[in-house]
């Protein structure tokens, strides 16, 4: 599998960016290889009590798109309760 491009994963977490941009946070793409995206939290986000709902929010746009086969958070962002709330949440969406 090829890997995914940075900029379709940017733009497909573009309204989540926006709020990150007022608290001056940072989506760093670390790797996309064979669809696994890597992904850090930085600037505004590290250490701010909010960094596991925007990771949440950024796992759930990011597993959408056809060629993510996982996202991983670089340093622990997203807690492992959250992402399998999410996954439940997309094998529901996937049902209907």
């Amino acid at each position: 599998m090829a890997d995914v491009d940075v900029d379709m994963i940017l733009a497909s977490i573009g309204p989540v960016q926006a709020i990150l941009d007022a608290h001056d946070g940072v989506v760093n793409v670390v790797s996309t290889t064979d669809g696994i995206i890597t992904i850090s939290l930085d600037g505004g986000c590290v250490g701010c009590s909010s960094t596991p709902m925007t990771a949440m929010q950024i796992y759930y746009s990011l597993m959408k798109l056809e060629d993510v086969n996982d996202v991983v958070f670089a340093n622990g962002e997203l807690p492992t309760y959250m992402q399998a709330f999410i996954d439940d949440k997309l094998d529901i969406e996937d049902e209907l």
